[in-house]
Order: C-alpha cells, then structure tokens, then sequence
C-alpha cells in the first residue's frame, strides 16, 4: 500500500476536533436558548402586575435599602421570581407524578404480565385509596419467577414424600 492511497492525517485530527466541540458548541447553543427564554419569559410575566402600586416614603431609604429595595420594586426581577416558583411546583409536581408511576415503569421495564393491572391499581391508588397503589409496588418489585420456584419447589415435596409413603406401605 502506497503513502498516496492513505488518508492525510489531518483529516482524522479534524473530525477528532468536530466530536469534542460539537458538543460543547451544543451546549453553549442550549444555554443561550434557555437564558434567553427566562429573560422573555420574566419581562413577560412582569408586565401582569405591579409589585405594590403605592410609593414608598422617604425613610424607607435609609441605611443602604435602596438597592435591594429598587430590586424587589423592579417588575422584571419579580417576574422572574414568579416563574422561578411556577418552575420549581411545575418540578415537584413532575416528580410526584413519577414517584407514583414507579411501579409501571418497574413493571413495564421487567416486561411483567402484570403490567396492566399494576397500571389499573396505580390508577385506583391515585383516584381512590393509596392501599390500592402501595398493592401495585407490591406486585410490581415481587420476584414472581423465584416465588413460582419456591411454591413448586413445595409441592414438588410433598408429592415425593406422598409417593414414598404410598411405596414404604405407610
């Protein structure tokens, strides 16, 4: 094989380069986009309302509470506090909401048969009582191939011993 027919070893560095920078590129693109809705989003939501609509007197400005004053007065700052709370229930709220739904996903993931009727007990956990969903975790994180094991490890027992008893005479 001859030097010409080789690729440059320039072109294996510069697809080295483009996958570590891609991602960070990626990153910064993302971050961008993100702090970019947040600045939307709070001069958005500050235009629905005032903080407290009166005028503060003037011995509320002593002794240096004029800059966190001017902040927690600034509309946008406030708006941003609001979607930082909207954000934070909306997250809680998400993760509930997966708490709940563990044993599904547990089901779903091990390919159980049970997976319908833990969905069906979730569901009644949710509307109805919570015994309904603690059942649910309960089937879905049950072993059943080790438990089928044993309870045929049982009767197969106590058949044996019924078959050598029936042979001994007893």
């Amino acid at each position: 094989m001859s030097d010409a027919s080789l690729p440059p070893t320039s072109d294996g560095l510069g697809r080295k380069f483009a996958r570590s920078a891609l991602p960070v590129l990626i990153y910064i693109v993302k971050a961008i986009i993100v702090f970019a809705i947040i600045g939307v989003a709070s001069i958005a939501l500050s235009h629905l309302g005032a903080v407290h609509g009166t005028d503060l007197p003037a011995e509320y400005f002593s002794n240096g509470l004029p800059n966190i004053v001017k902040l927690l007065d600034s509309e946008v700052f406030m708006g941003f506090i609001f979607l930082v709370t909207i954000s934070v229930i909306v997250y809680v709220l998400y993760l509930l909401w997966q708490l709940h739904e563990i044993a599904v996903h547990k089901a779903s993931n091990m390919s159980s048969a049970h997976t319908q009727i833990v969905f069906a007990l979730s569901l009644c956990g949710l509307f109805i009582n919570k015994a309904w969903w603690v059942l649910a975790i309960i089937i879905a994180f049950t072993r059943w191939d080790v438990i089928g094991e044993s309870i045929s490890k049982i009767i197969r027992n106590g058949t044996t011993t019924s078959n050598q008893n029936e042979t001994t005479g007893e």
